[in-house]
């Protein structure tokens, strides 16, 4: 098996049976999320505790790529400081976005192939940038 078709494998995995994928009861921080350009919604439900991610999960619809995406953000926050997330949210725009070496992203790296599709990169980032209001400011964003 080639990386490109691990790769594939790994957001088909992710785009079919998401992980966290559904309602978070109670929770203290929520955005919602919204690429107008393809309509992928995502709404993010997060658990904050002791400047700690707890819980996260969400719920919309969209293509493979944001469903993976917002799949794999979830696994990877869940116990990470609110500080670290954040730090996280910014390094994965900049692999999404900017050439060059971005460090060990882990199962996240099998979504750098967006980059060379400038709108796919939005279908990718969607979620982040819920994650980033949702601890931040909270309500609605989007990929315009």
């Amino acid at each position: 098996m080639s990386l490109q078709d691990l790769y594939q494998e790994i957001i088909l995995d992710h785009g079919k049976s998401p992980r966290n994928f559904g309602e978070l009861d109670p929770y203290t921080h929520e955005a919602e999320g919204f690429n107008p350009l393809c309509g992928d919604q995502v709404r993010l439900m997060v658990r904050i505790a002791d400047g700690k991610i707890e819980d996260l999960k969400f719920s919309g619809h969209g293509c493979a790529i944001s469903t993976a995406s917002a799949s794999m953000m979830t696994q990877l926050l869940k116990g990470k400081s609110v500080e670290d997330a954040l730090k996280l949210v910014d390094k994965f725009r900049k692999a999404m976005t900017e050439d060059g070496d971005h460090g060990d992203m882990g199962e996240l790296g099998c979504l750098s192939g967006v980059r060379e599709f400038p709108n796919r990169v939005k279908c990718a980032t969607l979620a982040w940038h819920a994650l980033k209001s949702a601890v931040t400011t909270g309500g609605k964003v989007t990929t315009e």
